[in-house]
């Protein structure tokens, strides 16, 4: 997969950079762990800028959060409610849930969509409950970009610093990935077998 991913970067330079970014962020292909970091190594082999790399990747994955987020407020608040209420259980969302997940986004929804960014598995899906509550766009914006330029950035660094040996980091980012993916399943497996005795209460 490298050798392809490297010769992609190499032919299109900061472009190549953006449109991988945003497939990733979009229908996430390939980890954003490998494109930034053979993004980062190209920048150490001095035929690209390392600051050029960060915004290409930076750029890229802004297109593909903010077109997850149009989606889903497009798709509504009310559209989505109306889901709970008669698939609630395969959602595992009530829909009173819903109501105080809105006043929760509210008040925490930019500290979540900004730690969401850097978190393996949940940097696209946090662009979904941003858009279907209805967090202002600018304020999305503005947490997102924090988030996922940083995350950009460190990887972009451990590729440029780690050289070829940016692999060694995979053994330690893969496994957290892994966990954060474990942790979700087993959160949805909790709620879907317990959503009847929340809707008791």
């Amino acid at each position: 997969m490298d050798s392809w991913l490297t010769d992609l970067i190499e032919q299109s330079g900061y472009l190549g950079v953006a449109f991988l970014m945003f497939l990733e962020t979009v229908f996430p292909p390939i980890p954003s762990e490998v494109i930034m970091s053979l993004a980062g190594f190209e920048a150490s082999t001095g035929s690209l800028s390392l600051s050029g790399v960060i915004a290409a990747g930076t750029a890229g994955a802004m297109l593909g959060n903010t077109f997850w987020y149009l989606v889903a407020r497009a798709f509504g608040y009310a559209r989505f409610k109306k889901l709970t209420e008669k698939h609630g259980r395969i959602l595992t969302i009530h829909p009173e849930e819903l109501d105080s997940a809105q006043h929760w986004f509210d008040r925490w929804g930019g500290f979540a969509v900004g730690i969401g960014r850097i978190i393996p598995t949940a940097r696209s899906l946090i662009s979904v409950p941003a858009g279907i509550l209805k967090m202002s766009l600018s304020r999305f914006f503005i947490y997102s970009l924090i988030g996922t330029a940083t995350w950009t950035a460190l990887l972009a660094f451990a590729g440029y610093a780690l050289g070829r040996a940016y692999a060694d980091a995979e053994k330690y980012i893969n496994p957290f990935a892994t966990g954060v993916m474990l942790l979700i399943v087993l959160l949805y497996v909790y709620r879907f077998v317990t959503y009847d005795k929340r809707d008791a209460k």
